[in-house]
């Protein structure tokens, strides 16, 4: 056999081989957690645990608070810089398989954290994103899911958004590599996207960019930008609960319609944060384009 086919055919057998091993993406089913650096801790409790009405629940790390809404959680941890303009601290995901997705990714070519336990019996693992946003992973036991308080106003986080700046590399790490879908897409004007929805590829939860905005964005604007959402049925059985809880509409805390056609109200912690109340679906035709994915649910 001359020896140009013998590598021929010995390339076809070696792309055949690694076919058969390459390790199959795993589930990637919602949103596990975010986490946030805060300045003012009593602040944030009172708007989590006393306005939202979110149960708090014991600490992954020593110092940092967390409230839970069902089994997903929002984690609040001392600034370790009060002057830095930027208060996330990451956006976990979860996972049906910590292992098979640390490999996944490992043979994709990105380097994650090793695998680590943690308090409340998760496994994790933790990287940067192409843009740099600093992610985790998570596989939670197969436990039953804690029922909520009755004064929790929302019981599902269904998206969480962060700036972003260089879209290519991250569509390619979101869509590409772990296969997020395309659920949504609009901005203030008709031809210009300023935010992209894309949902977790084995769930309706969603990561949001959010798109053309200075390079050095002040506390308040990334406040706005990098903020997590968290769904209710009803926007105004919301806001009559917010008010219960001793919360008054003022400036921009107000029920409004969105871009998407969705009701959505925002509320801010003493970081500046934003957490953004929306209802699982569309009153109206959203602008820009349609719904390519279903919407979620409580």
């Amino acid at each position: 056999m001359k020896r140009p086919i013998f590598l021929f055919i010995l390339a076809i057998l070696q792309g055949s081989s690694l076919a058969q091993t390459a390790t199959p993406r795993p589930h990637i089913l919602g949103i596990d957690h975010v986490a946030f650096y805060t300045t003012a801790p009593d602040g944030a409790k009172k708007l989590y645990a006393d306005v939202l009405g979110l149960a708090s629940a014991a600490p992954v790390e020593a110092g940092t608070a967390r409230y839970l809404i069902g089994r997903q959680w929002i984690g609040l941890s001392p600034a370790p810089d009060a002057k830095a303009t930027d208060r996330m601290d990451h956006v976990a995901f979860l996972t049906d398989n910590i292992v098979a997705l640390r490999r996944y990714l490992a043979e994709k070519g990105f380097k994650t954290s090793q695998i680590d336990g943690r308090s409340d019996h998760s496994l994790g693992i933790s990287m940067k994103d192409p843009d740099g946003h600093p992610i985790e992973f998570i596989e939670r036991p197969k436990d039953e899911t804690p029922a909520p308080p009755a004064s929790a106003v929302s019981r599902h986080m269904i998206h969480a958004g962060f700036l972003v700046y260089h879209r290519d590399i991250e569509d390619h790490f979101y869509l590409d590599i772990l296969g997020f879908r395309p659920y949504w897409h609009g901005g203030m004007k008709e031809n210009v996207t300023d935010w992209d929805a894309m949902q977790v590829p084995d769930g309706t939860d969603w990561l949001e960019y959010m798109l053309n905005q200075p390079a050095h964005p002040d506390l308040q604007l990334t406040g706005v930008m990098n903020h997590i959402s968290l769904g209710v049925a009803d926007i105004k059985k919301a806001q009559a609960m917010l008010e219960s809880h001793g919360w008054k509409q003022h400036g921009n805390e107000k029920a409004q319609l969105g871009r998407d056609g969705k009701w959505q109200l925002n509320i801010y912690d003493p970081d500046l944060t934003r957490v953004e109340l929306m209802e699982f679906k569309p009153v109206e035709k959203p602008c820009c384009s349609d719904f390519t994915g279903p919407h979620p649910t409580e």
